[in-house]
């Protein structure tokens, strides 16, 4: 449960991208609850629906649309559905992420680029595309979803690694583009969060979920809820002098070990 007042998002229109499942879905479900109406997207409208009908549940409307995010003219009728269902685009939360573990002498171009197109080029097209909805509004706040991996590099998922730094940096440089529009930008940084996709994908195995959790000076991982918090404060007026920043929710710096 957000420990926002219910009020904090009121009435706000929000695009979540990959936000049928993990920590997207919390984001969209903790967004609704402070008050936003929530677009999700994604590829698979299967997530997507039982996620647009739990937003409905809290009574906020609520929009499924099926986007893949590396199409430009697949963002375009995102944003498209978007004004036409509710006139207007306050918040976006570039969520959407992918990754596969892989030595990168086994890397192929393709898995690179496949990579680099979801969590980088992803951010780009979705950005541009409801930035400008946003330079005519004169108002906006963009909230990015990256990783720590960002900063500290990405053994077996360098490319992933590499598009979050990427991202980041992106993020300044908007920031310092759109200030002038007053749109605000801004990343958050995961640490190690309990997920489904977190335990089978990465921790499968106990040793490393222990060393994994060695390495938090809090001591255990995070809650998807917690990295929705942090979403939900730069997407409100709470943030009004911040852009251009990443927000780390990992549990501290990385204890050696």
């Amino acid at each position: 449960m957000s420990t926002f007042a219910r009020t904090a998002l009121q009435d706000k229109v929000a695009i979540v991208t990959g936000g049928g499942t993990g920590i997207g879905r919390v984001i969209a479900r903790e967004m609704a609850k402070v008050g936003a109406h929530i677009v999700v997207a994604s590829r698979n409208l299967d997530h997507l629906n039982p996620a647009a009908e739990e937003i409905q549940h809290l009574g906020r409307q609520a929009l499924a649309v099926s986007v893949d995010v590396r199409a430009p003219e697949q963002v375009d009728t995102l944003v498209k559905v978007t004004l036409d269902r509710f006139g207007r685009i306050d918040i976006l939360v570039n969520n959407h992420g992918a990754l596969f573990q892989c030595p990168v002498e086994d890397l192929s171009p393709g898995g690179w680029n496949a990579i680099i197109g979801i969590n980088l080029t992803g951010v780009f097209l979705c950005s541009r595309a409801v930035g400008r909805v946003m330079i005519r509004q004169k108002r906006g706040k963009i909230i990015n979803i990256v990783s720590v991996a960002g900063l500290h590099g990405s053994p077996m998922t360098a490319a992933y690694g590499a598009a979050k730094a990427g991202v980041m940096n992106f993020t300044k440089s908007l920031a310092m583009e759109w200030a002038k529009h007053q749109i605000f930008v801004n990343a958050v940084a995961p640490g190690p969060i309990l997920t489904e996709s977190g335990r089978t994908l990465l921790w499968s195995s106990p040793e490393l979920q222990e060393k994994m959790r060695g390495q938090v000076p809090l001591g255990r991982y995070g809650e998807p809820e917690e990295v929705a918090n942090a979403v939900i404060f730069l997407a409100s007026d709470a943030s009004s002098y911040i852009t251009g920043e990443t927000l780390y929710v990992d549990g501290g710096p990385p204890l050696p070990g």
